[in-house]
Formats: structure tokens, sequence, C-alpha cells
């Protein structure tokens, strides 16, 4: 359930991973996003949860509720646009693109025979096939067996042509790949594989997007332990990377959250090497529904990481009605499945003493989560939490506006 990370280091970044990640560009990449229109124009907010943090008997816990980054829903708006940018100057090197007018859809006319094609459990999928829109380019997403109708509309909804397959994630993966090798259309996952490298890292990049954030927001030191979701890899890589950059020596206790049947991160830990995962992979929690390690990812969490978690899904529904309720005084949060699989760590490893003593977790702790998504589909997460999003997010609303009066 929670293994220690031998290979983790406290320096400063080291030069062979800023050649992979670094904060320039990141920065880049959050300058290239301030002018796309499905952005929100401030930073996601960092609401404290002084009631949980009473609760499990640490100093504080904060969430950076990313469901407020975009009408998309969750974090992935900032990786697959990035990716696609990147992608487009690449294959027109020549011709001084802007940025700005890029992802504005100043050049549709030069895009138009353009193919993007990407697999996904949800999220990334529809953050392409938005920005594909965005940019003029048709976008293919190849969608598997346990993907939702709901999740498969709302990417439909971007004008994205629909593939279904009837494997796993991983399985769609490759479908997407020979499907882009017989029409030569691009690819453009989050994860990477031997010989695809540069469009995984330029989605990581945009992930630095958040830590950025984060830093602007607090004052160095404010967080002793930051909890990241797991899936391939991708978001835990463009966070940490970031801000062990930032605060080199002294950076965070890094813990990556899994679900048990997905535990593909947590098998690389043991094996010391990108593995894969050893359960069924299927997952309430579709966003973190992955059986392979993205291996660049890797590159970066094996040298950061202090803990690797696996949770259950009943942790991680249990977490969504704990944000959602905001008892003790605590402001209600829209937290999808995979977005509270960091409180649902947390509050398994304060449930016992000698986990909570290996993470280093105490009453002195200050912890940081990042719910990933809020109610990327609606209808789940009513059937989950027992209420309707919409209605949480007006329990919000009023809570932060009781509290600026």
């Amino acid at each position: 359930m929670l293994i220690a990370n031998s290979r983790a280091q406290r320096r400063s970044y080291p030069d062979s991973l800023a050649r992979i990640l670094n904060v320039a560009g990141g920065n880049e990449s959050r300058a290239w996003l301030s002018n796309w229109e499905a952005i929100n124009a401030q930073p996601t907010p960092i609401f404290g949860l002084p009631g949980v943090a009473a609760q499990l008997g640490v100093a504080s816990v904060s969430v950076k509720d990313e469901s407020l980054r975009s009408p998309l829903g969750s974090f992935k708006a900032l990786g697959a646009p990035i990716a696609l940018m990147r992608l487009v100057l690449r294959l027109w090197p020549d011709h001084a693109l802007d940025p700005k007018a890029l992802i504005q859809g100043r050049y549709r006319e030069m895009l138009t025979h353009l193919t993007v094609i990407s697999a996904t459990d949800g999220n990334h999928g529809k953050a392409l096939a938005a920005a594909a829109q965005s940019m003029g380019c048709a976008c293919v997403i190849v969608l598997h067996a346990n993907v939702s109708v709901e999740r498969e509309q709302a990417i439909a909804a971007y004008g994205a042509r629909i593939v279904r397959i009837a494997g796993n994630y991983d399985e769609s993966v490759e479908h997407a790949a020979q499907l882009a090798h017989a029409n030569g259309w691009h690819v453009v996952s989050d994860t990477s594989y031997e010989g695809y490298e540069a469009i995984p890292r330029d989605v990581m990049q945009g992930y630095g997007t958040i830590a950025a954030e984060i830093i602007e927001q607090t004052r160095v030191g404010t967080f002793t332990h930051v909890f990241l979701q797991g899936g391939v890899g991708g978001l835990a890589a463009g966070v940490a990377s970031y801000l062990w950059e930032i605060h080199g020596e002294t950076r965070p206790c890094f813990i990556v959250v899994e679900p048990r049947q997905a535990d593909c991160l947590y098998q690389s830990a043991i094996a010391g090497h990108a593995a894969k995962a050893t359960g069924s992979v299927d997952s309430v929690m579709a966003g973190l529904a992955c059986g392979e390690t993205s291996p660049l990812a890797w590159t970066i969490l094996e040298a950061c990481v202090d803990h690797f978690m696996l949770i259950e899904d009943d942790d991680a529904v249990a977490a969504m009605r704990t944000l959602a309720a905001g008892e003790n005084g605590d402001v209600p949060i829209v937290s999808g499945e995979s977005g509270a699989a960091g409180l649902a760590a947390l509050v398994k490893l304060m449930g016992r003493a000698e986990l909570a003593h290996a993470a280093g977790l105490d009453q002195h702790s200050r912890v940081l989560l990042i719910s990933t998504e809020g109610a990327t589909a609606p209808g789940v997460y009513a059937s989950l939490v027992g209420v309707e999003a919409d209605t949480v997010a007006a329990r919000r609303d009023e809570h932060l506006a009781q509290l600026a009066q």
C-alpha cells in the first residue's frame, strides 16, 4: 500500500532532468495558454480545509481546485493544447508562427489538412479535441471499453471523431498509433514510448502551470507534503519537477497515489524502471486507470518521489463525499473520482500510525492536495456522491461569498 523510494534525491535539480522538463519551459507554456479562451484568466484557487486537518491530526490541508481551471473541467486543459501548439510549430518551422495567433485559430486555413489523434480515458481527449477545434485541425479520439458514454459525448461535442475499441486503455494507445501510421496522422499522447518522447514532454511541461501558480500563491516552505495523482506519471512529473527546481534540496515530500488495480508507478518503484500494472486496470478513478508507466515521466519521478501509494476505489468515493460535504466549516469542493485520490491517500495514511510515521506525517505536517478534476462525468459524480455537482458548486459559491463579507 505504501512504498518508500530509495532512489529519491534531495539536492539541486539535476541538469540531466532540466533537459527534459524545466521552469523556463513551464513558464513559456503558461504564457501561451493565457491566450486560449478555454482557460480561465485567474489561477485556480487553493482552498484551506481546517476541518479536515483537525480531524486527521495534521497542521493544515490545502486543496488546489483544478475543476475551476477551464470549462473542460480538469487539469488536462494545460497539457494537450501546449503539445498541439508545439507540434504545429515543429511541422511548419519556416513560417514564424505566432503561438498566440495559433491558439486563437488565425492559422486555420493552413491547418485544414492536419489530423491529430490520441487515446484517452476522457479528460486528455476532451482537451485535445477542444484545442484542435480552436486551432482549426481535425481530431480523432480512440476510446476503450470502460470510457463512459457520458465522457464520449463530452469529447464529441468539441468536434472530434470517436473510434471505439473493445480493449483497455493501453490497447487504445496502441490502436491510436496504428491509425496514425496508416493514415499519416499525428499522435498527441500524454504517455511516452520508444521513439515517442517530444509530445509527452510538451504535455508535462504544460502541467508546470499548476506548480508555477502554487509558487505564486504561497510562501516558501508552506507545504511539507504534496500528494500527486499517478496515471502514466505525467502530472506528477510536471508538477514535481517544477517544485524541485524552485526549492532544490528543501523541496516538499512527494507522494504519488494510484488505484490498487492500476499500480504501474508503484510497480516501477519496486522494479527500478518503468513497469506495467499488475491488476485489472479498470477503476472508478478513470483518469488513473493506466496500465503502463510513461518512461519519460519515470525518469523524473524515480529521482524525486519519496513514496508511492495504492488506494481502493471506495477510498476515492469516500474522499469525494468528504470534499463535497464541506463539513466543520470547510468549503465544499466538486472533486471527481481521480481528483479526490490525494485526500483518499492522506486519510488512509493518517488512519494507521505506522504508515503516517513512514510518510513523515504528523501534527506539524502541512499538506497540499491537487483536485485534478471536477465532475467531468456529472451522472457518474451524482451516483457516487449522492448529490448533483451543481448543488455542491452552489454551496461552494455561497460559502465563499460569506467569507468575503
